[in-house]
Order: structure tokens, then sequence, then C-alpha cells
């Protein structure tokens, strides 16, 4: 798990590309701190497993679903990337909770300026959509981010002068891909109210038995 503040911005060393997969070298500094194999780095909002590391770098195996599912096609050595470890019980959850899974891909439509703040406006498809809300969280590239609005054909988001120094937002231009990854909790809650799962019909009934009335 991870709460998309990034903690650095990594290098693309190389690119092993397999059939339908790939096998990617990654210069770091900052996630190397007591790094192991097997350790979980999430990278560009995808959490990718350590098989080995040296002093500076980390290797990740890419699979063939994950590909399909990210932007991770389009990387190549020299590309940036944001990183950020695990969550650990005694930090502090700055974000929201990321999970390194994601949902799909956004293309930036809009880019602007507004004193201190640029601001972006993505569009993706429904499927995504319905699980962004207006001043709701939102992983993009592994960087969490308030929705400023959201409707059925896109969302924006605001940035302040720290995240874009902080990671790779900066870098993009109308017509990029980003990897997105939708609020969990709202992807829980439709499955359990949803026909078939395993939640309860919540109306005045319900409340009121609960003593919520």
């Amino acid at each position: 798990m991870f709460t998309g503040i990034i903690e650095e911005i990594g290098l693309i060393r190389s690119v092993r590309q397999g059939a339908k997969s790939s096998q990617i070298t990654i210069g770091a500094a900052k996630v190397m701190e007591d790094m192991k194999v097997g350790d979980s780095i999430c990278t560009n909002g995808v959490c990718l497993t350590v098989t080995s590391f040296t002093v500076d770098s980390f290797v990740v195996d890419v699979m063939p679903e994950t590909i399909r599912r990210s932007g991770f096609s389009a990387l190549k050595t020299g590309s940036r990337v944001n990183l950020e470890r695990a969550l650990r019980l005694m930090d502090r959850l700055g974000g929201h909770l990321v999970s390194g899974h994601i949902d799909g891909t956004g293309k930036v439509s809009r880019k602007w300026e507004e004193d201190n703040a640029v601001w972006f406006t993505f569009t993706t498809e429904p499927k995504l959509l319905r699980y962004i809300v207006d001043k709701g969280s939102v992983a993009l590239d592994g960087i969490s981010l308030t929705v400023t609005s959201a409707d059925n054909h896109s969302f924006s988001v605001s940035t302040i002068p720290h995240t874009r120094d902080v990671t790779t937002l900066m870098d993009t231009v109308r017509g990029d891909i980003l990897n997105i990854e939708c609020d969990i909790i709202a992807k829980y809650i439709e499955k359990l109210h949803s026909p078939g799962g395993q939640g309860s019909k919540i109306d005045l009934d319900f409340l009121a038995k609960n003593n919520f009335l």
C-alpha cells in the first residue's frame, strides 16, 4: 500500500523488451535506502517488485497485463518516473490509500497556469470516471491529487508548486498518457451494494434498525 506522496524521480536506465513483457532498470537514490529483493516500489503509479539491485539502481519485471493497462509501453531509456516506497504503519498518510494496481489510463487534454497553480484536465473512459468525483482523490502516475471537477467526459486537478517540483507532472504535455488509479474505497462500496454483492441495502429501515435514527 502507498500514499501517493512521491519520494523521488527515478531515471529509466534500460528497458529489455520481451514478447509481451519487459524488464526495467531504474536509477534512484532515496528509495534505495534499506532496499531488499522483494520490496514493492510504486513506479508511475504501478506497484512493482524489486528482483535485484545495486547501490544506485534496481530491476523490476513488468507483466503483460501491466503493459496493457498502463502507459509503460512508452517508457524508454532516459524516461523519468515517479517513485514511492511502500507505506509503513508508523508513517503519516499524507495523501490517500493507493494500492499501486491501476485501473487504466487518461490523456492530458488541457494544461494551463493560474497564478501559482498549474491546472490539468484529463479525458478517460466512463468506467473510470464513475469513481472520480469532485473533491475526491485520484492517483495519476502514482501522485495523490484532489479532483477539482469531474463530469461524464473528463476531470481536472490543480497542482501546487511543491507537487510540480518533486514529480514528473510538469514533463507532461497535451496528448500524453498517464496511469490512473481510482479511489479503492469507492470500488469496494460499489461492489458491496451492487446486485450479487454481500452488503445490505441502506434505507430508512436499515438506519433505524442499527440505531442511526
